[in-house]
């Protein structure tokens, strides 16, 4: 109740969420670029995290959650903060104000949503059906291809690759922003944010090299 009602509840929420899942987004990359180097190593992890009871019982709802959770309070904080701004908006200034990537944070957002549609249809869907509906035998060699074929074609590559310069743009902001929604302002508050600004860049570019890699080499 109080994080619909308190304006800085929902802000905190907001940024907590979204720091769970840069976690998240860290350990999801570290993993695929296993699959530029050593083939054999991501079909280990892979195989380890399709079928560990805890990963899939406890942090893959949680994870769900948390990616649920985060875009419904995004749209929440959108829609307060622009008819806030409707009532106000002979002394708002957005171009004065802030920056266009933080204005625009709700279009970038729902570009990442529409990719995680495309992500969940190209992995999780299947992977669902593989192992619960066609009870398939567990293969622990599998998922490398997996991914290759995922790439094969241009257009799905490009629109990969252009989901991950929304994320950059996203991030950009939103991680640097999170420390200081849940009040962490001290002598480390500065390199904290330029920390996530690099994060926020290097992360996607290297999903980017991911993609295109396979793409190129398959």
């Amino acid at each position: 109740m109080g994080i619909i009602s308190s304006s800085i509840a929902r802000k905190v929420a907001m940024a907590l969420s979204g720091l769970f899942l840069v976690l998240f987004l860290g350990q999801h990359f570290t993993i695929n670029l296993t699959s530029t180097f050593s083939p054999e190593t991501f079909n280990e992890i892979s195989h380890f995290m399709g079928t560990n009871f805890l990963v899939q019982a406890i942090l893959q709802p949680v994870l769900i959650f948390g990616v649920i959770f985060h875009f419904v309070m995004g749209f929440i904080l959108e829609i307060r903060n622009r008819s806030a701004r409707k009532i106000n908006y002979v002394r708002y200034d957005g171009n004065a104000n802030s920056t266009w990537v933080s204005r625009n944070m709700i279009y970038s957002g729902v570009a990442i949503l529409a990719f995680l549609g495309l992500h969940f249809y190209d992995f999780w869907f299947p992977e669902i059906v593989h192992k619960y509906i066609e009870s398939n035998p567990a293969d622990a060699t599998r998922y490398y291809g997996e991914l290759v074929e995922k790439f094969e074609s241009p257009v799905r590559t490009g629109l990969y690759v252009l989901a991950f310069v929304f994320l950059a743009l996203h991030l950009f902001h939103g991680f640097a922003s999170s420390f200081q929604s849940v009040g962490f302002n001290n002598k480390y508050a500065t390199a904290l944010k330029k920390f996530a600004k690099f994060y926020a860049i290097a992360i996607p570019a290297g999903f980017v090299f991911i993609a295109l890699f396979h793409h190129f080499n398959h």
